[in-house]
């Protein structure tokens, strides 16, 4: 697997490079602050992981992670990511985001807002529907019994088989949700989002950063994604 850059060096996006790095995939790590302020990531991250600007990690292989809140994603630019796959960790929080009338329309979904900024790049929804902690609780090598899924959603086939076989490298199965506009199946508040991973499924909303997660095989998702009903967007209240 080539180099993976990865936009954002919160919670998401430095799970995600722990788990690439431990399956010997190097990472190039940025966010809005500069390489400098990464210097401490990259040294506990180790050898495989160097800090660069968001141009650089944009450039650095044919797959880039970006993970920043929804509204931060027209300040990534788009030329550099031309040509390779994004996967786009996005959700939108009304709480935190504040109303976008397009998402609470439902003209569109969030992928495929995100999308429209990112001309020629191919947009691959993926671990949005999953909890940070949890995705490093729930990592385990191809063929373990408690191995979990995570659904993507994407326009393009190949674009999503690539981003397939990254995901399934660093320690889960994928389903595939259909295209962008689909991708609404595994948005916020959706029976196919986050809580389908917690081991407790009583857990308190207040509670859920520091859950315990409990394994979620494929078909259990596939199930999940296939009943899943379209929540109202506008009506969303975080």
């Amino acid at each position: 697997m080539s180099t993976l850059g990865i936009i954002g060096s919160g919670v998401m996006g430095t799970v995600l490079a722990r788990l690439a790095v431990g399956n010997g995939i190097p990472v190039v790590m940025s966010n809005s602050r500069g390489p400098e302020s990464l210097a401490g990531l990259v040294a506990d991250l180790g050898p495989l992981a160097t800090a660069g600007t968001v141009e650089e990690a944009s450039r650095a292989g044919e797959f880039v992670v970006m993970a920043v809140p929804v509204t931060d994603y027209q300040n990534v630019p788009a030329a550099p990511l031309r040509g390779r796959t994004l996967l786009d960790t996005s959700n939108y929080y009304p709480i935190r985001d504040g109303r976008i009338e397009e998402l609470d329309s439902e003209k569109l979904t969030t992928s495929e807002l995100i999308q429209q900024h990112f001309d020629g790049v191919h947009l691959v929804k993926a671990f949005s529907g999953i909890l940070a902690h949890h995705i490093a609780q729930l990592a385990r090598p191809s063929g373990h019994p408690e191995r979990s899924a995570v659904a993507i959603a994407g326009n393009d086939a190949s674009a999503k088989a690539g981003a397939s076989a990254l995901i399934q490298t660093i320690g889960f199965d994928t389903v595939d949700a259909g295209s962008l506009a689909d991708s609404w199946r595994f948005e916020p508040e959706t029976s196919a989002y986050t809580w389908l991973y917690m081991a407790d499924k009583n857990t308190a909303f207040e509670d859920r950063t520091e859950a315990l997660g409990a394994p979620l095989p494929a078909a259990a998702l596939r199930t999940a994604l296939k009943n899943a009903e379209r929540v109202r967007v506008a009506e969303r209240t975080f």
